[in-house]
């Protein structure tokens, strides 16, 4: 093989059915991750652009903004996860006719569920924000959101909503591309957007002066880069066709792709219901709080990106060898997935510990607001290697059809561990000092409910009744 040949070789699809299981999952991954990596600078720079431009009160406004976006955008998490796995299994039986119609079906109802969410979210924004408002007597903190974040983050989400179809597009789209092995060209494509959303973030805000500049850069910039992974899409006409008879969608294929992404849309619904609710106690502990929290989970983001990208990893490995037969090498794959992916963690928290003052001290000069974040970024620390080991195995699990056990999972660890013992540790805690709760019982909550969570997956994973369905999994 040419030199050529491997550089185009390396480009395109990876068919994941044979080779090293280690090499094929490392050659799938390090484009996945640096994507990953590439879109989570989207939000980074976003933050520390109106973090250092217009102050922590705009910070506080787009940081608030996010669990509200991520609640609005259950419908594409649902396609995008049912999409991937179908075009996984599809790519491995070798069905190209099959797989043109889960692409055909997916790309229409992408579009139709941006309209859907484009209006809903436009419109119900207000009364979402106003959800998570600290209550009156929660005092200055209550007055400081109503009258500086509230406003802007209204502002901020309504054009977001508005352009909501290039977010769609891409998270959607670059899902299908890495169900067929593609993880290199939605790499491309996401790169030209973060470095496009930079310069337009750098420039806009200089003229306008206000958070809005932020939304109208991220929508320009998602929709580069999901009109580019639609054409990618439409000239893989090696592996599948897309006309005007599959783009009408497939009643058999909508069925089976709602019944495998819809667990994952519910639970990521329940993540940022839970997290909204969750954001009222920390709008509640004052305007540091709510500024070092958006900082955080800017770091955050950055950490549990390695967990992402394994994560996906393992379904598009697990689901093209499921779908060419091959079970024996799902047990290697896996075993694969998880040295990668903790090993991955281990580094980044060691990292995390040793630079956090200086990962926080991007986002604000505060000092409170520092060592507020600082003090988080300790917290959630152990909790990267507890999700590294969950979201391998729950990616796994997903790619041999099974994706309501994660959903169950969360469900469990969300609103039966973590809300009730947030609020709980809050009322306990609560000083002078800190009235209305202090931090620590947030951020405790939420490293419980992720070692809660590893453990009753690694359980459910190795011995749970739902293997059976899977004839020659464990022979």
């Amino acid at each position: 093989m040419t030199r050529m040949e491997k550089i185009k070789a390396y480009f395109g699809v990876q068919d994941m059915t044979e080779g090293s299981p280690m090499r094929k999952l490392a050659q799938f991954s390090v484009p996945l991750l640096i994507g990953n990596f590439a879109q989570q600078m989207y939000n980074t720079v976003d933050s520390i652009v109106v973090g250092r431009e217009l102050g922590d009160n705009a910070l506080s406004a787009v940081g608030t903004s996010m669990p509200i976006i991520n609640l609005m955008l259950v419908l594409f998490m649902g396609i995008a996860t049912g999409a991937s796995i179908l075009a996984a299994q599809y790519f491995g039986a070798k069905d190209r006719e099959t797989l043109g119609k889960v692409v055909g079906t997916t790309i229409t109802l992408t579009f139709v569920s941006s309209l859907v969410i484009m209006v809903a979210g436009y419109f119900a924004t207000p009364a979402l924000i106003g959800l998570m408002s600290p209550a009156a007597d929660a005092g200055e903190s209550a007055v400081l959101f109503r009258e500086k974040i509230a406003p802007d983050a209204v502002a901020y989400l309504q054009i977001i909503f508005l352009g909501i179809l290039g977010g769609g597009m891409y998270n959607i789209f670059s899902g299908v591309l890495r169900g067929i092995g593609d993880s290199v060209n939605p790499l491309f494509y996401l790169v030209i957007a973060s470095v496009l959303n930079v310069i337009l973030d750098i420039v806009m805000i200089k003229a306008m002066h206000s958070v809005t500049a932020v939304a109208w850069a991220t929508i320009i910039a998602q929709f580069v880069s999901g009109t580019l992974c639609l054409i990618r899409l439409l000239r893989m006409k090696h592996l599948f066709t897309v006309t005007r008879q599959t783009l009408k969608p497939d009643r058999m294929l909508t069925r089976k792709l709602a019944a495998l992404g819809l667990p994952s849309g519910i639970t990521q619904g329940l993540f940022s219901m839970s997290a909204m609710v969750v954001q009222s106690l920390t709008n509640a502990i004052g305007g540091a709080m709510i500024a070092a929290n958006v900082a955080i989970m800017r770091v955050d983001g950055f950490a549990m990106m390695p967990n992402f990208t394994f994560g996906t990893s393992g379904t598009t490995y697990v689901g093209q060898n499921i779908g060419a037969g091959r079970l024996d090498r799902i047990r290697p794959g896996v075993n694969a997935l998880l040295r990668l992916a903790v090993t991955t963690a281990v580094i980044l928290v060691a990292a995390i510990l040793l630079f956090g003052d200086n990962l926080i001290g991007l986002f604000t000069e505060t000092p409170v607001t520092r060592e507020l974040g600082v003090r988080g970024l300790r917290w959630l620390s152990l909790g990267y290697i507890a999700f590294a080991v969950t979201n391998s195995l729950q990616g796994s699990m997903r790619g041999m059809g099974e994706t309501k056990i994660p959903m169950w999972i969360s469900i469990f660890t969300t609103i039966i561990i973590r809300l009730p013992l947030a609020y709980a540790l809050a009322a306990i805690t609560r000083t002078p000092g800190w009235p209305n709760g202090s931090p620590d019982a947030i951020l405790a909550s939420l490293l419980a409910s992720w070692l809660i969570s590893m453990v009753i997956t690694v359980c459910i994973y190795r011995w749970g009744a739902w293997r059976k369905k899977v004839p020659g999994l464990d022979s």
